[in-house]
């Protein structure tokens, strides 16, 4: 054969690779409003950078008449690429083959990818549509998901993970996306669940809809199983590109740095006035933040989840940050399992890969109450404890306004390592509020008094004089400076390029045991 018939059969070969789902199921893909696994990794990588792994395998399963069809490449698409001129590697599983089911031969393409992710040190972005486990071949399907979970574990803190749900994912393949950092769900088209909605007819009668289980919704705001909710595909790649510029390649580098065109040195006075003067009125944290990072741009994550408290990346001084902020609006910004949980998570993300930690606290405690207690909110409310104690990195505090009980202590307080604490005038930082506290120490003063609520309020207005300021932590120096609040931002931009050449080293331990 000469040189010329070879590459013309190398030609015909990835012709028939890059088409090896038929047309009719390529035209249900895009009826569905779906893009197949090649336009989407079009879509995601810069033009023109993917070099695909893996064009030509085909699978050697036999039986149930499946050796009748052994298209090249399978099931699964994988490669890698650029997103903004870094390398990424990325897999799309491909619903026009064999609905995207994972066979053996799947299984080993995503595991190459993964390997090559983690050696080189590069972010693993999976697309996720997939009809599940391949039947026809058994057992092996399973072992093959086993395989992909251990190299999740084995990757989780070394390179960023990304999963991107924009089809089916079910049974046993939702705990790979689980293991990832962030999981985006594209509405409307998406599914995660274990059972799906006839098993649990079956199994307990409850009626249940595919999108009222497992869709955008329900994961992005009740389970929180979801991070970010798309409205459609394009927009759920373009989001994370934008989410990969915050992150680094890998635990061992920083993260990126963007020339900004914020000043360093700029004031807000938008910020003297966003705390109200009624310590029971509610504020927006989120205008805050963005009131103080680079350009007002803050990439929320959880947006829909957990929502007394806050957590997302922004950048200051064009150095990427984690921003965690108690949320006055929603449920006073008071801290329960959610939240605790949700937190916890963040704050662990950014310790693992190098990302500074800014904490906004507006906290009035735990959320009481008998569900809460049953719940386990200890257990909870110590992940996030945990979590601020074990993180290394550089981390500054900024308390607004209340600071109250164990929840002062577990939004990164001086105790448990902040590196910086600045409060503004505002501050209130006490063991309980006023009322609780007037309630419990002059009881009896109060049972004794002729008229109760003028002795109350006059103990009160002497309680909050005495503790319901920054002055007292700064006397203890437990608060590093008493600031202005329009000089939050250029003494944020201060302290963390002091600490930019933080060491910090935790004992000698395979690992802790956070309590989960």
């Amino acid at each position: 054969m000469s040189t010329e018939e070879q590459i013309e059969r190398l030609r015909a070969l990835r012709e028939q690779a890059e088409h090896a789902g038929s047309q009719r199921a390529v035209d249900r893909q895009h009826e569905a409003g779906k893009l197949t696994a090649r336009e989407r990794i079009d879509a995601f990588l810069d033009q023109g950078s993917f070099v695909e792994l893996d064009q030509f395998t085909r699978h050697q399963a036999s039986g149930f008449g499946i050796e009748e069809r052994r298209p090249h490449g399978d099931a699964v698409v994988t490669g890698w690429g650029t997103v903004d001129g870094r390398e990424v590697f990325v897999f799309a599983e491909d619903f026009t083959v064999f609905g995207g089911s994972l066979g053996n031969l799947v299984s080993q393409k995503v595991c190459k990818v993964m390997d090559l992710a983690m050696q080189t040190g590069a972010p693993l972005v999976g697309l996720k549509d997939s009809g599940g486990a391949r039947i026809q071949e058994g057992v092996a399907s399973l072992d093959g998901y086993g395989h992909i979970f251990a190299r999740n574990v084995k990757a989780s803190g070394v390179i960023p993970q990304v999963s991107v749900i924009m089809g089916p994912c079910a049974g046993g393949a939702v705990y790979s996306p689980a293991m990832t950092d962030f999981i985006y769900q594209v509405e409307g088209q998406s599914h995660l669940f274990i059972t799906g909605p006839d098993v649990i007819k079956t199994v307990t009668g409850e009626e249940v809809s595919f999108d009222e289980l497992g869709g955008a919704k329900p994961h992005g705001s009740v389970s929180g199983v979801t991070h970010f909710v798309s409205t459609d595909e394009r927009h759920a790649l373009e989001e994370v590109r934008y989410l990969l510029s915050f992150l680094p390649a890998n635990n061992m580098e920083a993260p990126p740095f963007f020339t900004p065109a914020d000043a360093p040195e700029r004031m807000s006075e938008a910020l003297t006035t966003m705390v109200p003067d009624s310590p029971n009125q509610p504020y927006d944290m989120v205008r805050l933040i963005e009131e103080v990072v680079d350009d007002g741009e803050f990439y929320e994550v959880h947006q829909h989840y957990a929502r007394n408290i806050v957590v997302g990346f922004a950048r200051v001084d064009g150095y990427t940050v984690g921003v965690v902020g108690n949320q006055p609006s929603a449920l006073a910004g008071t801290l329960d399992i959610d939240a605790s949980s949700k937190g916890a998570r963040f704050v662990r993300f950014c310790d693992a890969f190098n990302i500074p930690l800014v904490t906004f606290v507006d906290v009035p405690g735990f959320l009481p109450g008998v569900d809460q207690e049953h719940g386990g909110i200890i257990r909870h409310g110590a992940k996030l404890l945990y979590a601020y104690c074990e993180a290394t990195v550089p981390r500054v505090t900024v308390i607004t306004r209340k600071s109250y009980g164990g929840a002062y202590v577990v939004m990164n307080s001086r105790s448990v390592g902040a590196d910086a604490v600045f409060a503004w005038p505002t501050a209130q930082i006490a063991v309980m509020g006023a009322q609780g506290a007037v309630n419990i120490i002059h009881r009896r003063a109060l049972a004794d008094s002729d008229d109760p609520e003028a002795t109350r309020a006059e103990l009160v207005a002497e309680y909050e004089e005495r503790f319901g300021n920054p002055y007292v932590a700064a006397e203890l120096g437990l608060v590093d400076e008493v600031i202005e609040p329009r000089e939050t931002r250029p003494r944020l931009v201060q302290t963390l390029a002091m600490l930019r050449t933080k060491r910090a080293q935790m004992p000698p331990k395979k690992h802790g045991n956070i309590p989960l």
